[in-house]
């Protein structure tokens, strides 16, 4: 089979990373209970930003964000490996700028995830990763935004929804653990 997946708050915790940056950055000390209330992508409303100076911020940081230590979620790159290891493929497709493409491809690599050559893909609009699913005929594409999900809607592509507290009045096949993903992929492909 060939799965696809997205990287960020899909496979690895960035926004919940870049919660504990902010804390640190603003001078702040606020809990991990307020970043789970937190119902939209971005992160910066409960630190007093606006949005504009929330998109400021996040761009100031985004190296910080992507190349330190922002951990994967629990059994994401263990399951991945496992993929590969039975013989399946597995693309990852990204929305970060082009201009981190490299950067994150080594450093996905340098967490311990399986990249193969050809099977990273970087530097588009989430609206556009519509294209490449369907140019690599995915079975199965992992992400944790709707907007992406909904543009799949007409395609034979499983989606599955990674749960996040932004996502959670969505109805995709959702994924809460990574150690239940073959199970819903099973289940897919009894249906």
């Amino acid at each position: 089979m060939r799965f696809g997946f997205d990287i960020d708050d899909t496979l690895i915790d960035l926004r919940r990373h870049a919660f504990s940056l902010y804390n640190q950055t603003f001078h702040q000390t606020l809990s991990m209970d307020v970043f789970e209330q937190i119902k939209r992508v971005e992160i910066h409303e409960p630190f007093g930003l606006t949005d504009e100076a929330g998109y400021e911020a996040w761009k100031a940081h985004l190296e910080a964000i992507y190349f330190t230590t922002c951990p994967s979620f629990p059994y994401a790159k263990e399951t991945l490996q496992q993929l590969v290891a039975d013989g399946h493929e597995v693309f990852y497709i990204t929305a970060r700028p082009k201009e981190y493409c490299a950067r994150s491809k080594a450093w996905m690599k340098e967490q311990g995830y399986p990249i193969a050559e050809g099977h990273f893909f970087c530097g588009m609009e989430d609206a556009e990763k519509i294209a490449t699913i369907q140019t690599l005929q995915l079975d199965v594409y992992v992400d944790d935004k709707p907007t992406v999900l909904r543009t799949l809607k007409d395609v034979q592509t499983l989606s599955i929804i990674r749960d996040q507290a932004y996502n959670r009045d969505e109805t995709w096949t959702r994924l809460t653990d990574w150690r239940e993903f073959l199970t819903l992929v099973n289940q897919y492909k009894k249906s």
